[in-house]
């Protein structure tokens, strides 16, 4: 590759979510935006203002998120990698909304890496700064949430920054996790949401129907569900427009 195709396909920020959703209200900010596959990854490229931004859609888990997070890198070499999408509330006063910006990631196995950002709480305003935990699964008990809150001191949970965190320290990139509230602590996530959610993070039609014909009151449940996801999304999307820019003035 010659020096000018490096700084065509050079991005200031990537952006690895494992959903579309996740991500498409952000998107929706940028312009000229481009859509490619690379293996089994998703990428997305634009402009938000001056910046390019790279985004890579993984799919659900920590190995994908891991491989995704080094094809990102290798084709787009941004100095700045969040780790971004929606998480699960550990702590009975979050909101659904509400973001989380992650001094340090862990899982159940022991595994920490430390960030040292310097970004000021403001809980009131819905915005909390700690530590976030990966798990294997999705957590979709409040029992389960309020066990992990006291076992770890953690915020919330996803599946995927740490992974994120891990590929960044190795390849000496700078990185934030920053996620949004999908799912508080107020109510069971229904049990339907393990089968339908593929791998990949599309949603497994046939698994649906089959949940909905199983448990009816599934569809109402799934509904809102969705319902407060897209509202988390918008927020997330309002909150990196400025994060992305600080990053970029912050660099030049």
């Amino acid at each position: 590759m010659n020096q000018s195709e490096l700084d065509k396909s050079h991005a200031d920020i990537g952006l690895v979510c494992a959903l579309p959703m996740e991500i498409q209200p952000f998107l929706d900010r940028c312009e000229h935006v481009k859509k490619y596959t690379g293996g089994s990854y998703v990428f997305r490229g634009g402009f938000l203002d001056r910046i390019k931004v790279a985004v890579v859609q993984t799919g659900v888990g920590f190995a994908r998120a891991r491989a995704a997070t080094q094809a990102l890198i290798d084709a787009h070499s941004p100095p700045w990698i969040l780790s971004v999408g929606f998480s699960g509330a550990l702590q009975t006063g979050m909101k659904i909304g509400d973001i989380v910006v992650a001094t340090s990631v862990c899982d159940l196995h022991g595994q920490e890496l430390k960030n040292d950002v310097h970004f000021p709480e403001d809980r009131e305003q819905g915005l909390y700064v700690g530590r976030v935990i990966n798990t294997d699964q999705i957590v979709r008990t409040v029992e389960e949430k309020l066990r992990l809150a006291e076992q770890h001191d953690a915020l919330a949970v996803d599946l995927e920054s740490l992974a994120v965190a891990q590929v960044c320290e190795a390849e000496k990139k700078g990185f934030m996790a920053i996620r949004v509230i999908s799912d508080d602590c107020s109510v069971d996530l229904p049990s339907e949401v393990m089968s339908i959610l593929g791998e990949t993070g599309a949603v497994r039609a046939g698994a649906a129907l089959g949940a909905v014909f199983k448990r009816p009151e599934s569809i109402k449940e799934m509904w809102k569900m969705r319902g407060d996801a897209s509202r988390a999304a918008t927020r997330l999307a309002s909150f990196l427009d400025g994060v992305v820019v600080q990053l970029y003035e912050a660099r030049h």
